[in-house]
C-alpha cells in the first residue's frame, strides 16, 4: 500500500503548487508574522529566520517523507511570487483520508487563491490519489477560512467545543492565548460535482489543473 504522496507540482490557471525552496524564505518569514496567521495558527511568533529555515529544510519535506501529508507553496503563475501555504496533514492511508489546511499572505488575500488552491489540491486527491476524505478545520470565529471550506464544496459536520488555543493582541501589543471551538468540514469526491464550474462562472477564471 502507498504511504506517502508523490513530489509533485499542482498547476491552475493562476497558480502553481511546488515543494518549498529556499529562495521563499524571506517572504515566508514575512507571511507567518502575519497579524491573523499569528492569531490563528500554531506558528511561533515572532517567526523567525531559523524558523522558516527549519520547514523549508526539514519538516515540510519530512512530512512527505514519512507519510504525514504533505506541504506545498502556493506561488502565482505569472509573478512566482509565494501567496500561501496548502497543507495536508494527520494523513490516514488505511482509510484514505487526510486534513487540509491552508494560509494566505496578507499581499495576495481576496484574490480567491486559498479556495483555488484547495480545490486543486482536492481534485488531485480525488482523481489521482483515489482518496475519499478531506477534513478542514476551522476555528469559529475565523470566518474567511470557513468561506473557503463553504466554496469547495465542503459540508459541516459539527463543532469540537474549546478544541484550539488562538491568540488574540494585548493593550501592550503583545500575544496571549484564548481557546476558542473548530468547527469540522468534510469534503467527500461527489461534494465536488459541479463545484469548479460554479467557481469560473462566479469569478470569471477558468477551471484548470494539471499535475506532474
Amino acid at each position: 500500500m502507498t504511504t506517502t504522496f508523490p513530489d509533485v507540482s499542482i498547476s491552475t490557471e493562476r497558480l502553481v503548487l511546488r515543494p518549498f525552496e529556499p529562495a521563499d524564505i524571506p517572504a515566508h518569514i514575512e507571511m507567518m508574522n502575519d497579524e491573523l496567521v499569528t492569531a490563528w495558527t500554531s506558528v511561533p511568533h515572532p517567526y523567525t529566520r531559523r524558523d522558516a529555515e527549519e520547514w523549508i529544510g526539514r519538516i515540510a519535506p519530512a512530512e512527505r517523507l514519512e507519510g504525514r501529508g504533505i506541504a506545498f507553496a502556493v506561488t502565482e503563475f505569472l509573478t512566482q511570487r509565494l501567496v500561501g501555504v496548502l497543507r495536508l496533514r494527520n494523513t490516514n492511508w488505511h482509510a484514505l483520508a487526510t486534513e487540509a489546511a491552508y494560509v494566505t499572505a496578507p499581499w495576495a488575500r481576496g484574490e480567491g487563491y486559498a479556495t483555488e488552491s484547495a480545490l486543486a489540491v482536492a481534485q488531485w486527491l480525488f482523481r489521482d490519489q483515489k482518496f475519499e476524505r478531506i477534513e478542514v478545520r476551522t476555528p469559529a470565529d475565523n470566518t474567511a477560512s470557513q468561506q473557503v471550506a463553504q466554496k469547495i464544496g465542503c459540508i459541516s459536520e459539527g463543532v469540537l467545543r474549546n478544541a484550539w488555543i488562538a491568540r488574540t493582541q494585548t493593550e501592550d501589543g503583545g500575544w496571549t492565548d484564548i481557546r476558542t471551538d473548530l468547527i469540522v468540514w468534510s469534503l467527500l469526491p461527489e461534494d465536488l460535482e459541479g463545484v469548479a464550474e460554479q467557481m469560473a462562472d462566479a469569478t470569471g477564471y477558468a477551471s484548470f489543473t494539471d499535475w506532474n
